[in-house]
């Protein structure tokens, strides 16, 4: 949807494997910001339209999605101000160059902890882990609310169905030790998820439909 040419079919043309990690964003602003929650942002977006500005780390990017995703939910006009990656973002947020912004749970985190920045709530429909304390967007009163990204494995359609099953259990079985939990849960602020081939293509699915539905919504055009 947000490309002009694609040359797959992302269901078509591959079978689902494994998922392998989610992560959530969390809606952040500068601690010293008058917005102190949700309830403010989305009153001061009401109040003067477009005022309220939020990062991303580009053009179609998560972020940017969620962002399109809470002026829809809210009704009301948020400006997007794209960048060329989430250190860049981030550092206009602190600098008090951006009004709001919905960064990855790993990189804002240590900046809630040192009380530079405020977390309102998270963008998917549980908590993070990391975040125990911070509520989801749904939890805060944005009905229907759920953003997050995933990591997979995917083969070529028509692979059988006996790889699909070895391949599946060997991924669960790496995802388990001790090493890669370390890199992907700690170090990337990933959480880890295992389950059969059709839980994925089930996701898959679903996410193809709500994406699908807000570019559309949000009259994001192809590129």
């Amino acid at each position: 949807m947000l490309y002009a040419t694609v040359p797959y079919d992302p269901v078509r043309d591959f079978v689902p494997v494994a998922q392998a990690t989610v992560y959530q964003y969390v809606l952040v602003a500068l601690a010293s910001s008058p917005l102190r929650g949700i309830d403010d942002v989305v009153a001061a977006a009401r109040a003067r339209p477009g005022a309220i500005t939020y990062g991303s780390t580009g053009f179609g990017g998560g972020n940017h999605l969620a962002g399109e995703l809470l002026a829809l939910k809210t009704n009301t006009r948020l400006t997007h101000v794209p960048y060329k990656g989430s250190a860049a973002a981030l550092a206009d947020l602190l600098g008090g160059q951006l009004s709001i912004m919905f960064d990855t749970v790993i990189t804002s985190v240590p900046q809630i902890r040192a009380g530079k920045l405020r977390a309102f709530a998270v963008s998917s429909g549980k908590r993070a882990s990391a975040l125990a304390e911070v509520p989801t967007l749904q939890e805060a009163g944005i009905a229907g609310f759920d953003i997050s990204q995933w990591q997979g494995f995917l083969a070529p359609a028509g692979t059988p169905r006996p790889i699909v099953e070895r391949l599946n259990a060997e991924i669960a079985r790496a995802l388990r030790a001790p090493d890669v939990r370390e890199r992907l849960v700690t170090q990337g602020g990933n959480e880890i998820v295992t389950g059969a081939p059709e839980d994925f293509a089930a996701l898959i699915r679903t996410d193809l439909q709500s994406y699908v539905k807000l570019i559309r919504d949000a009259n994001i055009p192809a590129q």
